[in-house]
């Protein structure tokens, strides 16, 4: 558990084994007829997610809502006849990388995940803080501060994507560097 980690403190949890060769794993894994190409693969430290491209949809469409009607259908479909294949790929990949599965699927516009772990988070916020949450709660855009927090997290995450790839490639570079460092446990 752990082993081989030479952190000293930091954002990586000690208690799990990477998953640096998961998306090779799962490409390997999963049957060839699933997805039009590589799946993405993302890792953190409580949840692995794999989503694929499922092939174009053949019919033509009067609207968008129409076609968004499809492509919801076809994951739906997709969802339910790899269900079985899906929990025991999952299985095997949950014992290797002692993280949850979770997945997706794409086509077209549409991309619809299932079977994501949600993680409680603990944080302390001050008064302002709270009002912030407050004010959504009170305007409905939020039934909870826990719901309104979440919506906060995802309204900063796509406006700020680019900024958060590069300070992850940035913690990468660094957790590099900190296992090269010298073994203080002898």
């Amino acid at each position: 558990m752990g082993r081989g980690w030479k952190g000293r403190g930091g954002w990586a949890q000690a208690d799990v084994p990477p998953a640096d060769d998961a998306g090779a794993w799962f490409a390997g894994r999963l049957p060839d007829d699933w997805f039009t190409g590589t799946p993405r693969v993302t890792v953190d430290r409580e949840e692995i997610l794999v989503v694929g491209e499922l092939p174009p949809l053949p019919e033509t469409f009067a609207d968008d809502a129409e076609r968004a009607a499809a492509e919801s259908g076809r994951i739906a479909r997709f969802r339910e006849d790899t269900r079985d294949t899906r929990v025991e790929i999952a299985r095997q990949a949950e014992h290797r990388y002692r993280r949850k599965v979770a997945w997706g699927a794409r086509i077209g516009d549409t991309e619809e995940l299932f079977t994501t772990h949600s993680a409680p988070v603990m944080t302390r916020l001050r008064q302002p803080e709270r009002q912030v949450l407050d004010t959504l709660v009170d305007a409905g855009v939020a039934r909870s501060r826990s719901e309104a927090l979440a919506w906060c997290v995802r309204l900063v995450g796509e406006h700020t994507e680019s900024w958060l790839a590069e300070l992850r490639e940035a913690m990468s570079t660094v957790n590099d560097l900190r296992a090269k460092g010298p073994d203080l446990d002898d």
